[in-house]
């Protein structure tokens, strides 16, 4: 019999591991997410967001495993008649599932996402994701910790079993399971359900907030009209549904893309490539993600070892905007949705040739970058997507705006200069 253990939560609870779990915590690898911040710098901004990877990984899985009971207790006779599921294979996925949604983060590099800019690029001209480096790790890092535990005897379960859940591999053989990887990855997964409340949590304030236990209490499994299965949320839960995408709408232009963050992202990027430049392994970029080697190279760089690298001014005046909160200054900001660049910001842009530092083209289209969420209708047992059944989901249509920062010293230059161009449209 497994022992089992309790880490206290401050969004969750208790969220419990057994043994089996807790040896891949204490990996290495693992604990490498304790120096991996959950939201890069954003603590310049928000001070209370020192929250790394590490307590969302264990919230996720905490949520992932809610997930996949209600969906079993609900709706198991569908699972085993329908789907061809047994009690064995059952048991068997709930322990991959809670593998792939604790270790799905593994591979986030130092500042989290803003790092991914820096990337090396594929084959196929596309930049690696760090859910790319999360699945190599777990198939060759973890392979030993997650195959050879004494429990795994009664499981057989493979280190590809579970970074195939992470990149949803189509070369892997997931057959039914594949069901399974859009609580890892979807609209409706657990990793989005957890941060959304974590970074709100940490941030102190409440737009990430939604009915997480009504969204649980909803879910469910259902046949879609092409003969497929997906996860869905049952009529009555459409609301909680729809209070999830307008959180993390709110999230994305009050926290996420807030302008003071945005300029540190650059910064933080641009001290990634100058140090990674001058070490001697890196060339520039992080490490291929196609051997042990190179897996344990990019481990070894964490938010850590670069905050030591700027403390050594290896990256110039970058570290120096960082570390003495010297960052670019936002001196103009377009409207949201801007459908194209106004004669306005054509001329800013000309009179503050050669001075603008940065310019923040933020866009996010609603429809294209997220997946829709199915309804379910109980009654009718038809499947339909939210945005046919919600009045709100169909307004938040692509939104961006445009931001044009300097250095601090041309700040008083270029204020001067917009407010000149503002009085000559009013006359």
């Amino acid at each position: 019999m497994s022992n089992s253990y309790e880490i206290r939560d401050p969004i969750h609870g208790f969220i419990q591991l057994n043994d089996w779990e807790l040896s891949v915590v204490n990996h290495p690898a693992f604990q490498r997410l304790r120096r991996i911040r959950q939201l890069g710098l954003s603590e310049l901004v928000y001070p209370g967001t020192t929250h790394t990877r590490f307590e969302h990984s264990l919230g996720v899985m905490h949520v992932g495993t809610r997930m996949f009971d209600k969906i079993v207790e609900k709706r198991k006779e569908f699972l085993m008649q329908v789907l061809g599921f047994n009690d064995r294979g059952l048991d068997k996925d709930r322990v991959i599932v809670r593998f792939a949604c604790l270790l799905h983060d593994l591979g986030h590099c130092p500042f989290s996402h803003v790092g991914e800019s820096v990337m090396p690029v594929k084959s196929n001209g596309k930049h690696y994701k760090h859910e790319d480096y999360s699945s190599q790790i777990v198939r060759i890092i973890l392979k030993d910790v997650i195959e050879n535990h004494p429990e795994n005897d009664n499981y057989e379960i493979k280190a590809d079993d579970v970074a195939a859940m992470i990149d949803g591999d189509a070369t892997a053989t997931l057959g039914r399971r594949l069901l399974w990887r859009e609580i890892v990855s979807s609209q409706l997964d657990a990793d989005r359900s957890d941060y959304l409340l974590r970074d709100s949590y940490y941030a102190g304030v409440s737009y990430g907030h939604f009915d997480l236990e009504r969204v649980l209490s909803t879910m469910t499994v259902a046949s879609k009209s092409g003969g497929s299965s997906t996860l869905a949320i049952e009529d009555g839960g459409r609301n909680a549904a729809e209070a999830l995408i307008i959180a993390r709408y709110m999230m994305f232009w009050q926290v996420y893309a807030q302008k003071t963050r945005r300029i540190c992202d650059f910064h933080a990027s641009e001290a990634l490539k100058c140090i990674l430049e001058s070490d001697m392994f890196c060339k520039g970029t992080f490490p291929i993600p196609d051997s042990e080697a190179n897996l344990k190279k990019y481990l070894s760089l964490d938010d850590f070892y670069i905050f030591g690298k700027m403390h050594e001014h290896e990256c110039g005046r970058h570290s120096e905007c960082l570390l003495d909160r010297k960052q670019d200054r936002c001196v103009y900001e377009t409207s949201y949705n801007p459908l194209a660049e106004s004669n306005e910001l054509k001329e800013v842009k000309k009179v503050l040739y050669g001075r603008i530092s940065f310019t923040d083209n933020t866009a996010f289209d609603w429809y294209k970058n997220l997946q829709e969420i199915p309804i379910y209708n109980k009654d009718s047992q038809i499947v339909e997507d939210l945005s046919q059944k919600s009045q709100i989901i169909p307004a938040l249509k692509k939104s961006g705006l445009i931001r044009l920062y300097v250095k601090k010293e041309d700040v008083g230059f270029a204020k001067d200069q917009i407010k000149e161009i503002r009085s000559k449209e009013v006359k």
